[in-house]
C-alpha cells in the first residue's frame, strides 16, 4: 500500500478567486508584503510565501466551481497586519490567543476570502 508521501511530494499552490486582480494584487502584495512571481494580466498573480506559492485566479481561469478554504500565512508578529489589514479593504474577524501554540489573526480579504495569520509563540 502506498502511503500519501510515496504519491505526494509538495503543496505546489494554493489560490483565492478574485472578480478585481488589480485590487486583490495590491492587498496581498501591499498589505502582507508577498513578492509577485509573476503575473497574467487579469486572469493570474503568482505570489511567494517563503518555500510555497500562494495565488490569485480570475473566475474564468480557476478550477469550474472552485469556492472557499483558508490560508494561512505564517509571520514573525501579527501586531503589525492589523491596522494595514482594515486601511486596504480587509475586515478583521478575531484575534485569538491559543496559549503555548501562538495568536492566530483572522480576516477577510476585500473579495470575502477568509485568511488567517499564525504567529508562533517565543
Amino acid at each position: 500500500m502506498l502511503r500519501g508521501l510515496d504519491i505526494v511530494k509538495k503543496l505546489q499552490n494554493a489560490y483565492y478567486i478574485t472578480k478585481n486582480m488589480e485590487r486583490a494584487v495590491s492587498f496581498y502584495r501591499d498589505t502582507l508584503g508577498l513578492s509577485i512571481a509573476f503575473q497574467d494580466g487579469n486572469k493570474w498573480a503568482q505570489f511567494k510565501a517563503g518555500e510555497s506559492n500562494f495565488s490569485l485566479s480570475s473566475p474564468d481561469e480557476g478550477a469550474f466551481g472552485a469556492s472557499g478554504g483558508v490560508i494561512i500565512f505564517e509571520v514573525e508578529s501579527i501586531d503589525q497586519f492589523e491596522k494595514k489589514i482594515e486601511k486596504s479593504q480587509g475586515s478583521i474577524i478575531e484575534i485569538r490567543d491559543m496559549g503555548d501554540h501562538g495568536k492566530v489573526l483572522t480576516f477577510r480579504d476585500p473579495d470575502e476570502n477568509i485568511v488567517q495569520l499564525f504567529q508562533r509563540k517565543k
